[in-house]
């Protein structure tokens, strides 16, 4: 006899920005598009260039990073001239600097040990 399990169907929710930032900093070619954007707004072209890619996905890592808030669109709709913005890298990195501080900790008391064990 077979029984018959009520499940309920979870929704998946929806990621943090952070996850969302991590998530676009994965991918190498995104970036790269994020460093060429260091110097200067660039148009699609301009930026899709070095990359051999189609249009389509170009334009897909770009809607990565839009989405997670590290490219803006600049206001010249001929050109679609995009921009870094640097405030959710601020973000990452103020997660990542809580790590930094105990892996220093703890690289200094490594040091200390192995200070103490060439003085014997």
């Amino acid at each position: 006899m077979a029984m018959h399990v009520k499940t309920r169907a979870r929704r998946p929710t929806a990621p943090d920005r952070l996850s969302v930032v991590f998530g676009a900093l994965a991918d190498p070619t995104r970036r790269a598009m994020l460093e060429r954007l260091r110097a200067r707004e660039l148009t699609v072209t301009e930026l899709a260039k070095p990359f051999k890619m189609s249009q389509p996905t170009i334009s897909k890592h770009l809607k990565v990073l839009e989405r997670a808030g590290l490219v803006v669109r600049g206001r010249d709709a001929q050109f679609r001239p995009r921009a870094l913005r640097a405030a959710p890298l601020e973000d990452a990195n103020h997660y990542l600097e809580l790590f930094r501080v105990q892996w220093d900790d703890r690289l200094d008391r490594l040091e200390a040990y192995v200070a103490r064990l060439q003085q014997r």
